[in-house]
């Protein structure tokens, strides 16, 4: 892997993180009380990605804007990397009707067709829409791919299994990606999952499955490029499951009584250490740090500014885009 390559994959996990800290930040600074996820400056609930920066930054470092991507409810990390519009986005999340669907999907719900993104708060339904994309661009010719990121808990799911099972029967330029950080929500995979790598899945339906370990973001690049190739060459699909982790709650007020490894997870945080790794390889330089984070927090808080000052929907136009 060349230098340009890892320094953008650090660039791209420094954005990402920087987003989610902020988003945070706004998100506690007027719930009154600390629970009442309705109310307040950014509605609703909230999952953050901190720690799963490496999924995205590797995975669609490889993607074109044709290509499709969709994400589950955590999906901020995807969309970035994928390239939605930040200030967009951003106001989605704030409910603003200058958001990507006008303030009305919040974070969990973000779709934005110019780069073929989409994600959905219910476990493993982006699967099958990923699967009738794939279906369209083979059916056209198109040297497209989609991918699919979902959580270690979809992997359990029958929607899970039925679309590999026809994702391999249709050979379709597919590549789903599990996101396995350990816990799906409160539940240790250990105590829910039978085997112990969802890639070995991948073998029941005649298809090629990875797992990446360790959270390395270079491991990550190098194995979704052989599968993202694999698609475009009419090769069919891949399962990848990449071991993350999940440094924050499940939602943002989860107190996480249920965790067993939090002395542990300071230390595995994915950013540090491959910051660490670059400036060893002398691919970094502090100054260089120095000026991606400014950058970072420049840009996302442009995107916060740009939400708080974006008008709310009227409550008149409630009903509007409303099929029934």
């Amino acid at each position: 892997m060349d230098d340009k390559t890892r320094a953008e994959l650090y660039r791209m996990m420094v954005l990402i993180r920087t987003y989610e800290e902020a988003i945070l930040r706004d998100y506690h600074a007027d719930k009154k009380p600390a629970f009442d996820i309705g109310a307040g400056l950014v509605p609703g609930e909230m999952h953050l990605s901190a720690g799963q920066e490496p999924v995205a930054a590797g995975v669609c470092a490889h993607l074109r804007q044709h290509d499709a991507v969709t994400a589950p409810h955590r999906p901020h990390h995807v969309a970035i990397a994928k390239g939605v519009d930040l200030e967009r986005m951003t106001a989605e999340i704030f409910g603003r009707e200058s958001g990507l669907g006008r303030g009305r999907g919040g974070h969990m719900h973000l779709f934005d067709p110019a780069t073929h993104f989409s994600c959905s708060g219910i476990v493993g339904e982006g699967l099958p829409p990923a699967l009738g994309q794939a279906f369209a661009f083979k059916r056209a010719g198109a040297d497209a791919v989609a991918v699919a990121f979902a959580g270690e808990g979809a992997a359990n799911a029958g929607v899970f299994h039925e679309s590999l099972n026809l994702a391999a029967l249709w050979n379709l330029p597919v590549i789903f990606v599990v996101e396995d950080n350990d816990w799906a929500i409160s539940v240790p995979r250990r105590a829910s999952t039978a085997i112990g790598n969802n890639a070995d899945r991948a073998f029941a339906y005649g298809i090629p499955g990875a797992r990446v370990e360790d959270n390395d973001v270079e491991a990550v690049y190098t194995t979704a490029g052989e599968a993202v190739a694999r698609a475009r060459a009419g090769e069919g699909p891949t399962l990848l499951e990449i071991h993350t982790l999940r440094l924050w709650g499940h939602f943002e007020g989860d107190p996480q009584a249920y965790r067993d490894d939090l002395d542990e997870v300071p230390g595995r945080d994915p950013i540090p250490r491959y910051e660490q790794h670059l400036l060893a390889e002398q691919v970094l330089t502090e100054d260089s740090i120095r000026q991606v984070r400014q950058e970072a927090s420049a840009r996302v808080e442009k995107a916060i500014e740009f939400a708080k000052q974006s008008p709310i929907p009227a409550p008149e136009r409630a009903a509007e885009y409303v099929f029934a």
